[in-house]
């Protein structure tokens, strides 16, 4: 059900990662999904994973949370690990067909699998450890920069943040309507693919509307609140870099060597 879905979520909490600078966090996310995608062999990879599970550990928001998030992006996971199975050199293990399965095509498809499920449990530590309001701010402070060239940094924050913040809104919105749906007696789980397809109408068009009418209302309380974007506005919680904050980047930077020499002393995994 879409309610087991943690994706979006904040999680208050008083751990490290809590206390982490938010515009360490995301720069430090960013740079793990740069890491992911630099480590070619599985004791690179390996690395990532145990580090993500440190991390989520540390992170104090419970274990489950991490698995739920993951729900929505299983089926993606396995469709893209099934394909890989077929991508591979080396003798052949099955065929089927005109399609064959080796020894190096399983390799590719553990090894894909592994890379997706790492970004998204790191991805879902920065929603899980960071307030709405606090990635905002960071998202700004980083894009500032790009004032320089007249973007509107600050609108374009808000609008990534508040898409964010109201994944979980929106999808619990779709259970309670599904929910009720059912209850009046429509059968969504019954019948082919173009059955389930039409069955989803009237699921889709009263959550679209319900979508717009909550647009409209959060557009009607900033204007009744003289919003007009970040130009002169002060900040309630003015970000300062600390000791952990430095702790974290010289991590990083000693993870991004590790996966670097384990790159040159052991061949690479996907071939």
């Amino acid at each position: 059900m879409t309610r087991d879905i943690a994706l979006g979520q904040f999680i208050p909490g008083k751990s490290l990662l809590h206390r982490l600078d938010p515009r360490i966090k995301l720069v430090l996310t960013v740079a793990f999904i740069v890491y992911i995608f630099v480590a070619q062999n599985f004791a690179g990879l390996v690395l990532l994973v145990v580090a993500t599970f440190a991390l989520m550990a540390v992170s104090g928001v419970p274990i489950k949370l991490y698995f739920k998030s993951m729900k929505g992006i299983l089926f993606i996971v396995l469709f893209t690990a099934v394909l890989n199975l077929f991508y591979g050199t080396g003798p052949v293990l099955v065929q089927l067909g005109f399609m064959q399965i080796t020894a190096n095509g399983i390799r590719n498809a553990i090894f894909i699998a592994v890379r997706i499920v790492s970004l998204i449990l790191f991805s879902s530590i920065l929603t899980f450890t960071t307030s709405p309001t606090e990635l905002t701010d960071a998202m700004e402070r980083l894009l500032s920069p790009l004032k320089v060239f007249h973007v509107k940094v600050h609108e374009i924050s808000m609008m990534m943040t508040i898409a964010l913040r109201f994944v979980p809104t929106l999808l619990d919105e779709t259970d309670r309507i599904m929910s009720a749906q059912k209850a009046r007696g429509a059968d969504m789980e019954s019948g082919g693919l173009m059955q389930r397809i039409k069955a989803l109408i009237p699921v889709l068009i009263p959550l679209f509307v319900s979508s717009f009418r909550r647009a409209y209302d959060l557009a009607m309380a900033m204007e009744c609140r003289c919003y007009h974007g970040g130009e002169g506005r002060t900040k309630m919680k003015v970000l300062h870099l600390q000791t952990i904050d430095l702790v974290a980047v010289v991590f990083a930077i000693l993870m991004l060597a590790a996966i670097i020499l384990l790159n040159i002393l052991l061949p690479a995994s996907l071939t």
